[in-house]
């Protein structure tokens, strides 16, 4: 089978499009040269990075309105750039494919990026290391270009790894923490579990199709054996649990809260979680062959959004509360990616909705701790919507997208999906319906804890709204968080249809109601309604003592961490130990042994050198009557 057959062969760039490269390459040179230029760019280095995302949204925007007044047939354009390297019988370019779903990649990155630095150029007003900041916010958004916009699964590597590096250098920014340094280190750690699969997943497209470009393997992939097409899918599965913070490769995405927190909104809304789902959608040919690796995603998918669910109920720090969202978020576009094509569409929709709402809610927690001394704790909160009304106003648009409020964002793109579970099987669709009654629980919680009750502040505190810079940006994407579903609603499933194999794009109206729907919503309200009633009186400052198993797991992330240092950093350290004395004792130890013998023998053969004419002689005599009792005994035998 011929899966292209399903979607459209790229044709060749022309245009605006031959100079696509510029949306990666502007913002990955201003990154370098804010980092070389020392501190003569400390004044004007942020104002310059901030220009760079914004330059290539413009770009973006562009090509996007060109690819929206094409036929379909024309709506996936490959870049060919230049021969990157050759090695034996392969061949590798540097070649970009903007299609469907890599341009509404590009609009969700550079033009949510874009609102990050805006807004950071407040939030990091008074950081001695700022400039240093943003030029690693502009590396941090020239890899992610490069993972999307890549035509084959070595250059997407490329931004992979990029990514990677990035979210380490930021997470960790404030290195003089240990906390942040630890985190850094990390997610870093961690990460390079997830791409292990991904190397594996790329050397096993070389050995079974002899390529990596996307429409290659494409056409090449019916052919492998169907035990290989399974490995494959599990080995891009690895990989895309590893950047999207998938069970079991989770533990490092709540730690990295120790970054300042534009970082948290870029790596949670627009960047690094989203990539995994991107590999998934984008390798659609391969899934559409396995139904186990398939079969697989959507598991990964539905025990990661109740287990991010999970946590969110139990933590008292913000930006936390928000982590355990996004590990549950990106759950929900997990399972959509599993479902197929329908599915795929689904997840693309869910991704770009929760790019705008999240990123609001992320910065609107930044704005709340810019009022409260960097405070993240919800329990030291209380009454804030009085004192900071923008930002009161705008999280809660997006908490009203987040839980699925009719009409909103999320009420569209999530119900699609718990729709599509249920046709998946009742488990899938019951347990997705599950996570979003525990969303509007804790979302409430939130809620309740940060801007409603009595006032919990600590001495010396005294919250205010946040300066316009920082205010702006949240509107933005507050307005966002509400029409951004109904502006996408049904025509998202025919934009990206071409682009992941579906032959038949699911559409509805915009007032489209179904029972499945009605019943999420009746559940969504019951889950709102349990987090006020239990929130709404005065909350204690400190954290309660308890012996529930679930809060104290919750509180533990799932003891994730605990399980990752008994049966895997213990056990290691335990081996490298002995591997480390099996070397110093046996391979080392053989060395120094054969250095010792040679050093004795040498000793013991420098003792014959004595100079006496004498030793010599009777040495001579000696040798002579050896031989001589040698060829005797030779005649006698």
């Amino acid at each position: 089978m011929n899966l292209l057959e399903t979607a459209v062969a790229p044709v060749a760039a022309t245009g605006l499009f031959s100079s696509a490269w510029l949306m990666i390459a502007i913002p990955l040179v201003i990154s370098g040269l804010l980092m070389l230029s020392g501190r003569v760019a400390n004044s004007w280095g942020h104002l310059l990075a901030t220009l760079a995302p914004i330059a290539s949204f413009g770009i973006g925007l562009t090509l996007f309105l060109d690819l929206l007044g094409r036929d379909e047939a024309q709506r996936a354009v490959s870049v060919p750039l230049f021969r990157w390297l050759t090695a034996g019988n392969w061949t590798f370019d540097f070649g970009l494919q903007i299609d469907q779903l890599s341009i509404l990649f590009v609009l969700l990155i550079t033009g949510v990026g874009s609102l990050i630095h805006i807004y950071s150029i407040g939030y990091m007003a008074h950081d001695e290391r700022r400039r240093r900041f943003f030029a690693y916010l502009n590396l941090f958004i020239a890899a992610m270009l490069t993972l999307v916009l890549a035509d084959n699964y070595l250059l997407l590597f490329v931004g992979w790894e990029g990514v990677g590096l990035a979210s380490y250098l930021l997470i960790s920014f404030w290195q003089h923490k240990h906390s942040a340094a630890v985190a850094g280190k990390k997610a870093f750690v961690v990460n390079r579990v997830g791409d292990l699969g991904m190397i594996m997943a790329i050397s096993t497209l070389l050995a079974q199709t002899g390529t990596v470009k996307f429409t290659e393997v494409a056409e090449r992939i019916g052919t492998v054996d169907r035990t290989w097409v399974v490995l494959l899918g599990f080995f891009l599965l690895l990989g895309a649990c590893g950047k999207s913070a998938q069970v079991p490769l989770q533990s490092w995405l709540l730690d990295a809260m120790e970054g300042p927190t534009p970082v948290s909104a870029l790596i949670h809304a627009a960047t690094m979680v989203t990539a995994g789902v991107y590999l998934v959608v984008r390798s659609h040919p391969i899934y559409a062959l396995t139904s186990e690796a398939s079969l697989a995603v959507a598991i990964v998918g539905t025990v990661t959004l109740l287990a991010g669910a999970w946590i969110g109920t139990s933590k008292d720090d913000i930006k936390k509360v928000l982590a355990g969202s996004t590990m549950s978020q990106i759950g929900y576009m997990m399972l959509a990616a599993g479902l197929g094509p329908v599915g795929a569409a689904f997840a693309i929709f869910h991704l770009i909705t929760h790019g705008f709402f999240k990123a609001n809610m992320f910065l609107g927690a930044g704005s709340v701790m810019h009022g409260m001394n960097d405070d993240v704790d919800m329990r030291h909160y209380g009454g804030l919507a009085k004192y900071m009304p923008i930002t009161f106003a705008t999280f809660a648009m997006g908490y009203l997208a987040i839980i699925g409020f009719p009409f909103t964002s999320g009420f569209y793109s999530k119900d699609h999906i718990i729709e599509a579970a249920f046709d998946k099987g009742t488990v899938f669709g019951a347990l997705a319906m599950f996570g979003a009654f525990v969303t509007a629980y804790y979302m409430t919680r939130l809620m309740m804890m940060t801007f409603f009750g009595g006032k919990r502040w600590r001495e010396g505190v005294h919250p205010h709204e946040s300066p316009l810079v920082m205010t702006v940006p949240l509107i933005v994407l507050a307005i966002l968080s509400i029409i951004a579903g109904v502006m996408m609603n049904g025509w998202i499933t025919t934009w990206l249809a071409p682009a992941v194999g579906d032959d038949h794009p699911h559409t509805t109206g915009l007032f489209h109601i179904t029972t499945i729907g009605i019943i999420t919503t009746a559940v969504v309200a019951v889950g709102a309604l349990i987090g006020w009633f239990l929130h709404r009186r005065d909350i204690p400052d400190s954290q309660p003592e308890t012996r529930n198993p679930l809060v104290l797991a919750g509180r533990q992330d799932l003891y994730g961490d605990a399980f990752n240092e008994t049966f895997l950093m213990r056990p290691g350290q335990h081996l490298v130990g002995g591997l480390a004395a099996f070397d110093d004792s046996v391979v080392d130890g053989s060395v120094r042994g054969s250095a010792d013998l040679f050093g004795g023998m040498s000793t013991a053969l420098r003792r014959l050198q004595n100079g006496y004419v004498r030793s010599y002689a009777l040495t001579m005599i000696a040798g002579v009557l050896l031989l001589a009792a040698a060829f005797y005994l030779g005649q006698l035998a």
